[in-house]
């Protein structure tokens, strides 16, 4: 595990998977909301953006967490050697975008540049979870099935499984420290 996509749709806890992923592994974390949007929320033009992935996709480490754009969606899970797709019942999305908002008044949301305008940005969430489940998780659900034969997959369709993924993680890493 030396290259590992974290994806899903939006409000799946993918940051904070990725961040504890990261701790982990010691593998660098690289969050793509935080590569295309500058503090404040403001968007990095689509050439930088693009040549910013393409470095990352270059070094030798990386968790990548989330989906930036379709021109380097594909080609980064074609580059991951581990596939973590978090495809959670469409309710549970929704509720968790939900809950962020609540909570990004108070709290930063996990991953989301600094000053990002909270509102904005969830009714952006908002917006994406239905395009998300009916067009996209479908195309992630069919490229995980034929990567399986080729690569590390997990395909996490609930908190439990969020929870005992990183649990198992924990003790194969911590295992080979020790060996």
């Amino acid at each position: 595990m030396k290259k590992v996509a974290v994806f899903g749709n939006a409000g799946g806890g993918k940051s904070t998977l990725s961040k504890h992923l990261s701790a982990i592994t010691g593998l660098p974390l690289h969050v793509l909301d935080k590569i295309k949007f500058q503090p404040g929320g403001v968007e990095v033009s689509q050439e930088e953006y693009e040549r910013l992935h393409r470095e990352i996709l270059a070094t030798d480490a990386w968790i990548i967490d989330g989906f930036g754009s379709l021109e380097t969606l594909w080609p980064r899970l074609d580059a991951a050697d581990t596939l973590v797709h978090v495809d959670l019942p469409l309710y549970l999305h929704c509720w968790w975008v939900t809950k962020r908002l609540i909570t990004g008044y108070v709290s930063p949301p996990e991953g989301w540049p600094e000053q990002s305008p909270i509102w904005q940005s969830s009714l952006s969430s908002y917006r994406v979870l239905w395009r998300c489940h009916k067009y996209l998780t479908p195309k992630y659900r069919a490229y995980i099935h034929k990567a399986k034969a080729t690569r590390r997959v997990y395909h996490l369709t609930s908190p439990q499984q969020i929870s005992d993924f990183l649990a198992l993680l924990a003790t194969e890493v911590g295992g080979n420290a020790r060996q």
